[in-house]
């Protein structure tokens, strides 16, 4: 199966701390023999950067203007979203995300993740942190010359950075699971098993997730039997229970996405996992329209270039209460996404890599795949003015769309996620499944999300 393109109070920090650290230092010795649930499907996985970096290896990050005349994009910097975002304002409050942690996962990860994060905060003026790798069962010896090891950790460098960039001072805990090439497989079951260590271990407050696999090409899907999707929800079902938020990239193919040859599409609408599971926030794409300074020369728009935001109905999972407001978009089923961020190539982020050693230096990325890291530091920031984890948000969010409240900004400009033949969903007033409930003004919504969520 293909991977698509995809304590209470402040003054909780010290103990927090203290229980990651406890946490991580259990990990590596259990990490590589506990296992995932007996009759849990192996899927073929794929990281979600793939095809979404069209800009490599520059020596230094350029301007829009220069970005246009060389490769007719616009790219933007950390300092960009900061303004685009208006999260500016909360950090002169002290909302950095300090306290908190951000857990990513990747099969394989990054060898040069520190250094190239160091590189990163250094060039954008921004303190750095130290990424907490916790390997995951046997992780095989990174070979630059292997192109499925050197995809995930594009993916890994990207999720990490785009982390950081929005919650400067969050913890960030890298998770790199065991994917051998030889096996043939790849590892859903290896992630959640992953995930599931660390939620009952106490570490991590946020998930970020930027993978996922089309549902119909899980076993058993065209039979009817959705077992060997739900026999995966487990760490969800504890992230739900110990109040971590769990976020996935809704994927790059618009309102379809790849078969299982992970070369081609479905000629009709389809979803992915997780990004659909009703216990996860689906992240979709927005295009962002920026001057120099961060600030909008247009609404945002669909992510549909070199991909597109994905989103639609589940094949797998009936419509959750939360989204019983918008039945009269979503139907009967689950539809996704839920919120969106930056994830068009053409206003892509800048990126610096130096874990292959014949193409090192800045890159632009986009897809979902940047824009659920970038929301992993919103919830972080929540997280710490609420003092305390928001946990599961997609009643809050939906309930804050309900209200109309401000920091959720509508993208209803008309465009669409239609990709690959395959008719869409276009941005219209309200939730869409184009974007969700819109994008946001992290001034505004930061403490609306932590106000509705649970006290």
């Amino acid at each position: 199966m293909h991977i698509a393109r995809t304590g209470r109070g402040l003054a909780a920090s010290a103990a927090t701390a203290a229980l990651v650290a406890a946490g991580l230092a259990t990990i590596s010795s259990a990490g590589a023999t506990t296992d995932a649930p007996a009759g849990v499907p192996h899927t073929f996985a794929q990281p979600a950067i793939a095809g979404h970096t069209l800009v490599r290896d520059v020596p230094s990050p350029l301007p829009i203007a220069q970005c246009q005349a060389k490769w007719h994009i616009n790219c933007y910097s950390p300092l960009q979203y900061r303004t685009a975002y208006n999260l500016n304002p909360l950090y002169k409050k002290g909302v950095t995300g300090k306290g908190r942690t951000i857990v990513i996962v990747d099969s394989f990860g990054s060898p040069t993740v520190q250094h190239d994060l160091d590189v990163y905060s250094k060039q954008f003026g921004l303190r750095s942190t130290k990424v907490n790798v916790v390997k995951w069962g046997h992780v095989p010896k990174f070979d630059p010359k292997n192109s499925d090891m050197t995809g995930w950790a594009g993916e890994t460098t990207l999720d990490v950075e785009m982390a950081h960039a929005v919650a400067p001072d969050a913890k960030i805990v890298l998770v790199e699971t065991a994917v051998a090439e030889t096996e043939g497989t790849t590892g859903l079951p290896e992630m959640m098993s992953a995930e599931k260590y660390l939620i009952d271990h106490g570490v991590g407050d946020v998930i970020s997730q930027s993978f996922g696999a089309t549902e119909n090409t899980f076993p058993g899907f065209d039979k009817g039997d959705l077992s060997s999707i739900k026999k995966l929800r487990y760490a969800f079902q504890d992230a739900q229970r110990k109040h971590v938020t769990v976020l996935a990239s809704s994927g790059d193919g618009g309102a379809t996405d790849m078969k299982a040859d992970g070369k081609t599409y479905y000629k009709k609408r389809v979803n992915s996992w997780p990004s659909s599971d009703p216990l996860v926030t689906s992240i979709g794409g927005t295009q962002l329209h920026l001057n120099d300074k961060g600030e909008r020369v247009k609404p945002d728009s669909v992510y549909n270039d070199y991909g597109a935001g994905g989103g639609g109905q589940s094949h797998v999972f009936t419509r959750p209460a939360f989204q019983d407001g918008v039945k009269n978009v979503v139907g009967t089923r689950r539809g996704t996404p839920d919120i969106s961020m930056a994830a068009a190539v053409n206003g892509g982020a800048w990126v610096y890599s130096s874990y292959d050693p014949t193409a090192t230096g800045w890159d632009v990325s986009g897809g979902t795949s940047e824009a659920s890291p970038l929301f992993s530091g919103i919830v972080a920031l929540a997280d710490q003015a609420a003092g305390h984890r928001v946990g599961d948000i997609n009643a809050a969010l939906y309930t804050l769309l309900k209200q109309k409240n401000p920091g959720v900004v509508d993208v209803n400009d008309g465009t669409d996620n239609s990709y690959e033949g395959v008719k869409g969903y276009k941005a219209v007033n309200g939730y869409d499944m184009a974007t969700g409930v819109g994008t946001l003004d992290a001034l505004r919504f930061v403490p609306a999300l932590a106000k509705a969520s649970r006290g």
